[in-house]
């Protein structure tokens, strides 16, 4: 029995490792019950993946809507909160990828928000995932209003995100930072941005972008450097949100105040870089 199991593991491993990108956006992932994590952020997204809400008494702040599918399950949480969707003033990306910015279109519809994006990544966002160095699958094309530097604010009443822009995963890759108030305290807060490598992408010699090996191992170094009390991210299984929703229920110290969660996280990815690295040089 111990044996079957172990050997179904791995062909779902090896499955999920080897899906393509339209397989993967058949993925069907379900609504959640939103809820507040600290301060005036919310959570908004479903199962997987993810979706913020930054609330300001000058509207709101969306970071990420999920796929084009699930956007509409985006928009039932905010309301659900009792928040209006034409109070979204500002929608961010944490990378131009199907599962992430797939419902940018139809949320900027229904909210008539600004897109704001870093530079590299609003190409692809324009392009509907056309112009990206490696392919994933497609998605609306959707118009950016603002484009953004490294290091750019994004200001919305109390409310400040610094971009970092951290490439690698994708060209204009970025985590965001901002601070929040809760319990009589003020917490850094970290947007973390994804760091893995996609199945399929050639680190050495890649012949659309030479530079990403070099791009991915600055990255790494500059997120280790984010200091923050609250890691939060675009993947719910990057911060343990199942675990952590059912640990706030239950009351007691928040459990989304996690000051070493992102270095174990970021621990993890390097690894599996610098592997993925070593073998290809390997010729493996």
């Amino acid at each position: 029995m111990k044996l079957a199991v172990a050997l179904l593991s791995c062909v779902v491993s090896y499955v999920a490792l080897t899906a393509s990108p339209l397989s993967l956006q058949q993925r069907d992932p379900a609504a959640v019950a939103p809820f507040k994590i600290a301060g005036n952020i919310y959570y908004v997204g479903t199962t997987d993946p993810t979706a913020f809400l930054i609330t300001t008494g000058a509207g709101h702040i969306l970071i990420d809507t999920t796929y084009e599918k699930t956007a509409p399950l985006v928009a039932d949480s905010i309301r659900k909160l009792g928040f209006k969707l034409e109070d979204v003033k500002i929608i961010l990306s944490s990378h131009a990828h199907f599962d992430h910015v797939g419902g940018h279109a139809t949320m900027k519809k229904l909210t008539g928000a600004q897109l704001v994006a870093t530079a590299q990544d609003a190409i692809n966002l324009e392009s509907g995932g056309e112009t990206a160095f490696h392919y994933t699958g497609l998605f609306p094309k959707v118009a950016v209003d603002r484009r953004l530097k490294d290091g750019d604010p994004v200001k919305l009443g109390n409310a400040t995100l610094t971009a970092h822009l951290v490439p690698g995963h994708t060209e204009g890759n970025t985590a965001w930072t901002t601070t929040v108030e809760a319990d009589g305290k003020t917490y850094n807060v970290l947007f973390a941005a994804s760091m893995s490598v996609n199945p399929g992408v050639k680190l050495v010699n890649n012949p659309k972008w030479s530079g990403v090996t070099d791009a991915y191992t600055k990255s790494f170094a500059r997120l280790q450097a984010i200091k923050y009390d609250i890691f939060l991210g675009p993947h719910a299984g990057f911060f343990d949100l199942d675990a952590k929703r059912e640990r706030l229920d239950k009351g007691g110290t928040n459990p989304f105040v996690d000051p070493q969660g992102h270095l174990r996280f970021l621990e993890d990815l390097e690894g599996k870089f610098q592997a993925l690295l070593q073998k290809e040089k390997q010729g493996g």
